[in-house]
C-alpha cells in the first residue's frame, strides 16, 4: 500500500507567479449562459451584507475598497487575514478559525506561508469577530466536526484536534492512501464533508475525491481524474458541502477571477451547473454600500441547521497580490456574505417522472420568515430539471391546496426534462417581493445511498495453467454491496479484448476483498500490458480504472 503524507507534498504548489500581469486572464463563457435566469446561477444567491457599526474610510485600503463597514468578518491595522470558516458552537456563539500573519512583514502578502491560525468569536455569524487564542502554525484552514463530537482545524501539511471548540488542540498529520492513483495537483486546500454514516468525503485542490471512514482515519482516492469541469483554468480553493438532499462543491479559477458550482448524487460522480458561482462585485450592503474587493478566495460555506447554506465565507485582498507590502495601506481580511437558502420541499409524486407524465405534486414547507401561502409568485415558479428550470422553461404551477401551514402546488408535467441523468428536481421562482425563491427535492425512485466499490491496480502472475490477475477492491459506499461482476480488459489494435472476468463478493462499508481472474497464457514475461479493471461493465456509472502492468513471471 502506497501511504503519503502532506509533509511529503511540495509546500511550492501553492505559491502564486510573481509578475503581477499574470495574475488575471479573462475567461470566454459559453454563450448558453446568455440564457440564464435569475436563479439560474449560483452567484444569484447572494445577498447584501447587514449593516454593522458604522460606515468609514478611517481604514486601510485602495479607494475600491473605502468606505466600508469594518465590523463585517475579522480585519485590523496589525494583521492579514486569510481563509478560515466558522462553526456554530454549543454556547450559541460563533467560532471563527482563520489564518494571519503581520501586516508589516517585509514580504507583504508573500508572508502568507509563514501564517498562524487564531480562534475568534462572534455573537452573529457575520461578525465581528474578535481574536480569542492563538492555535498554531497553518495556513488555508477549514473545521470540521467528527461523529464523536471532536472539532478538527485542516491546515495545510496538517491538522488540530480537540475535544472541545475552545481547544486545547493537539497537532496531527493526515494519512493519504493512494491507491495506485496519481495525486492531482498536489494535496493542499482540502475541503471536508461529512456523509450521513460519519464517514467523509474530501476533495483536494486539484480535484480528485477522497473517503476516510471517521474523518481523521487515513483518506482514500477514488477518482483517477479531476471532477472539475472540463475547461482551461488554474482551479483552486474547492469547497464541498452535503446537504439532506445532495452534495454541493465550488471551485475557484484564481487566475480567471470566476468560480464554478457542481452538484453530485454521490460525492463521486459531479454535474457541473452553468453560469458563475460567484465574481469580484459580490460584496454589497444592504444600504447599497458597495465594496469592490479585487479578488475572492477561499469560499467557505456556513450551513444552518437544516443543512442548507445560509452563509459564505471569503477571503478578500484589496489589490494585486504582489502589490500588498509590508507596512503600506493595503491588506486582506475575512468577509462574510449572507445567502439565499433553498426552501424546504418534498417531491409528492412517487412514481418516476417523465416525459409523458400529466402532473407532478410538491409540498413546500412554511419556517419562521417564510409563509408558502402568501410569500410565493405562483406565476414564476418553474420545476423540473436544473438544466430547464435555469433557462426560464420548465413545469407550471396549476393548482395550490393547503396542508396546515404547509402548502401543496400542482404542476403541469409538461417540459419538466427529467432524465436518467438528474438526481433531484429543481423549483426556481421568485417571491411576491421578486426576490429569489429555488429549493430542491430528492427523487423517491432513486436511492441515494449506495456502495462505492473501487478497484486497484491488478497484479498479474505466473502460474503453471497460465495467469492470475488479482485485484484489491474496497467499498467506500455506506451500505453494504451486492456481489458484483468484474473484468479486466486490454486494448488489441482496435478490438477491446476481454483476459478475464469474475465476481466481487458482498462487501460492508470500507470492507476490502482481492478477487483472483485466472486467464489462460495470454502475456509475454517482461512486457508492459495497459490492462483495464471494469466493476459492474452494465451499471450506469462502470467503475473503471487502467493501468500500465507488467506480469510477474
Amino acid at each position: 500500500m502506497r501511504v503519503c503524507t502532506l509533509a511529503g507534498v511540495l509546500f511550492m504548489s501553492c505559491l502564486y507567479v510573481a509578475a503581477a500581469n499574470a495574475q488575471i486572464v479573462d475567461r470566454d463563457r459559453p454563450a448558453e449562459w446568455e440564457g440564464l435566469v435569475f436563479g439560474g446561477r449560483f452567484m444569484d444567491r447572494f445577498l447584501p451584507m447587514p449593516v454593522q457599526g458604522e460606515l468609514t474610510s478611517d481604514t486601510w485600503g485602495a479607494d475600491n475598497v473605502i468606505p466600508r463597514y469594518i465590523d463585517n468578518g475579522i480585519e485590523d491595522r496589525e494583521w492579514s487575514y486569510w481563509g478560515g470558516n466558522a462553526v456554530l458552537g454549543p454556547d450559541g456563539k460563533y467560532h471563527l478559525f482563520v489564518c494571519r500573519w503581520r501586516e508589516d512583514s517585509q514580504r507583504g502578502h508573500h508572508e502568507w506561508s509563514r501564517s498562524i491560525v487564531v480562534h475568534a468569536v462572534a455573537d452573529r455569524s457575520t461578525g465581528p469577530y474578535k481574536v480569542r487564542d492563538t492555535i498554531g502554525p497553518g495556513h488555508n484552514p477549514e473545521t470540521f466536526q467528527l461523529k464523536d463530537g471532536r472539532y478538527v482545524i485542516y491546515v495545510i501539511n496538517g491538522y488540530y484536534v480537540a475535544d472541545s471548540v475552545n481547544g486545547p488542540w493537539q497537532r496531527g498529520t493526515f494519512e493519504f492512501n493512494l491507491r495506485d492513483r496519481r495525486i492531482i495537483e498536489g494535496l493542499s486546500n482540502l475541503s471536508f464533508a461529512p456523509r450521513e454514516d460519519g464517514s467523509y468525503l474530501m476533495v483536494c485542490r486539484g480535484g480528485g475525491i477522497w473517503f476516510s471512514q471517521t474523518g481523521i482515519s487515513p483518506y482514500n482516492q477514488v477518482t483517477d481524474q479531476r471532477v472539475y469541469p472540463p475547461v482551461a483554468g488554474n482551479f483552486e480553493d474547492p469547497v464541498v458541502w452535503r446537504t439532506p438532499i445532495q452534495y454541493h462543491m465550488i471551485v475557484n479559477d484564481w487566475r480567471g477571477r470566476i468560480a464554478y458550482y457542481l452538484r453530485s448524487r454521490d460525492g463521486i460522480h459531479w454535474k457541473v451547473e452553468p453560469g458563475e458561482a460567484y465574481l469580484p462585485g459580490i460584496a454589497n450592503y444592504e444600504d447599497g454600500t458597495v465594496v469592490d474587493w479585487f479578488k475572492y478566495e477561499r469560499i467557505k460555506v456556513l450551513q444552518d441547521k437544516h443543512g442548507r447554506a445560509m452563509q459564505a465565507d471569503f477571503a478578500v485582498i484589496d489589490v494585486l497580490k504582489n502589490d500588498d507590502k509590508g507596512s503600506d495601506n493595503h491588506s486582506s481580511k475575512h468577509i462574510c456574505i449572507p445567502l439565499t437558502v433553498g426552501r424546504l420541499m418534498t417531491l409528492l409524486t412517487q412514481d418516476k417522472i417523465t416525459v409523458d407524465t400529466d402532473t407532478i405534486q410538491v409540498k413546500i414547507e412554511a419556517e419562521e420568515g417564510f409563509n408558502p401561502h402568501m410569500d410565493m409568485d405562483l406565476d414564476s415558479l418553474r420545476l423540473g430539471a436544473s438544466e430547464e428550470v435555469n433557462f426560464g422553461r420548465g413545469s407550471k404551477a396549476v393548482k395550490t391546496e393547503r396542508s396546515g401551514d404547509d402548502l401543496i402546488v400542482t404542476f403541469d408535467g409538461k417540459g419538466n426534462g427529467l432524465t436518467d441523468n438528474n438526481f433531484a428536481i429543481k423549483l426556481l421562482g421568485r417571491t411576491n417581493q421578486g426576490k429569489l425563491l429555488f429549493g430542491y427535492a430528492r427523487l423517491p425512485w432513486l436511492n441515494y445511498l449506495e456502495p462505492a466499490l473501487s478497484p486497484r491496480a491488478p497484479k498479474v502472475a505466473a502460474t503453471d495453467q497460465g495467469f492470475v490477475i488479482s485485484v484489491e477492491v474496497q467499498n467506500f459506499g455506506q451500505v453494504a454491496s451486492e456481489t458484483s461482476d468484474i473484468q479486466v480488459v486490454t486494448r488489441q489494435g482496435d478490438e477491446i479484448v476481454r483476459l478475464a472476468a469474475g465476481q466481487v463478493p458482498p462487501l460492508k462499508p470500507f470492507e476490502k476483498t482481492t478477487v483472483d481472474l485466472f486467464c489462460g497464457k495470454v502475456f509475454d514475461a517482461g512486457v508492459e500490458y495497459t490492462l483495464k479493471t471494469v466493476i459492474n461493465p452494465n451499471a450506469q456509472y462502470p467503475v473503471t480504472l487502467e493501468r500500465k502492468v507488467t506480469p510477474v513471471p
